[in-house]
């Protein structure tokens, strides 16, 4: 099955609307689906209030899976790629997206409409590549927000290239974008078509992207990436998050730069331990906790204390900040 381009008007809900049918149409084939959808129901959300933001808690146990996920080389070289189309359920079905990636049911979801986007090809993850195919991607599935989690950088399936997306309005950062902007943003470079924003005091470092033309916010990312990059000379892809959403003819992307997989609190023993291994959805916002006993000890300071050890540095986020301006 194939998604083209709606013409008509009102056509951005007419495909939104297309897409969460292809949904329901999946969730009357596949129980598994069906059944974790329906319990999206039943998940338990708490929240934390932070100086003019907020950071949800989901406790999601359907996301084990994911939190958990063993993705050293040895592990990955152990198992079938659930991403090919030979490894996939037979019930599966999938849409063509066009520049060879097709669009998947997430069996095991976050958001109430979410999808996996893989490659047609079983390549590895690697960003830079595939940005354009994922801003182009991003623009056709307007009123979704399209996330990609690099290879270190909480991806379970680090072998096959992939993206993810889910419906608009449901990360803390989509809302908090533009109050943030105006009390802990700082521009970094301004032209007609293009914004940079940088914000430091977020709890996560994150760099914010604002362009009308996909030439200049493709030019933009590609070389922070580049810039990024030359910072972790040791990395096969620099340690990236992104996240991002086109609304009214405007592209945004956030983009989380890092310095760690996870944090302490995963690899400790007993009370200690915290099994969450934070990724896009966590960077935007939304903890995900797939252990009830995580979820209802978890605290603020918890929380601040993971970002401070899976985000770039104040030295190193200073010194990307600083070649910015260059662009």
């Amino acid at each position: 099955m194939k998604i083209g381009k709606c013409e008509n008007d009102g056509g951005i809900d007419v495909m939104s609307e297309r897409f969460k049918n292809f949904l329901t149409g999946q969730n009357h084939t596949w129980k598994l689906s069906a059944d974790n959808y329906r319990g999206l129901n039943h998940v338990e959300e708490r929240s934390f209030n932070y100086d003019g933001f907020c950071v949800k808690v989901q406790y999601n146990p359907e996301r084990m899976r994911s939190s958990a996920a063993k993705v050293d080389s040895q592990s990955i070289a152990a198992r079938k790629c659930f991403l090919c189309e030979e490894n996939r359920p037979v019930v599966q079905m999938k849409l063509e997206l066009g520049n060879d990636f097709i669009l998947l049911v997430n069996p095991f979801p976050i958001f109430k409409t979410h999808f996996t986007i893989p490659s047609v090809h079983h390549v590895p993850q690697r960003l830079l590549h595939n940005l354009k195919a994922m801003l182009t991607i991003t623009k056709q599935m307007e009123g979704f927000l399209l996330f990609y989690n690099g290879p270190e950088c909480g991806a379970s399936a680090p072998d096959h290239l992939h993206f993810q997306a889910g419906e608009t309005g449901f990360l803390p950062v989509e809302s908090e974008f533009e109050t943030m902007k105006e009390e802990h943003g700082s521009l970094l470079l301004q032209s007609d078509r293009l914004k940079i924003w940088a914000f430091d005091h977020y709890l996560r470092k994150m760099i914010s992207f604002e362009s009308s033309v996909l030439e200049q916010v493709l030019e933009a990312i590609t070389q922070v990436y580049f810039r990024f990059s030359r910072m972790q000379p040791q990395k096969e892809e620099p340690m990236i998050n992104l996240l991002c959403y086109f609304n009214k003819g405007t592209w945004v992307v956030h983009l989380f730069p890092r310095k760690l997989h996870r944090p302490s609190q995963f690899f400790a023993d007993g009370e200690k331990q915290l099994l969450i291994s934070p990724a896009s959805v966590d960077f935007g916002g939304v903890f995900i906790t797939p252990r009830r006993e995580d979820f209802d000890k978890i605290r603020m300071e918890d929380i601040r204390d993971i970002f401070s050890q899976v985000s770039l540095d104040e030295e190193n986020f200073r010194i990307l900040k600083g070649t910015i301006g260059n662009i």
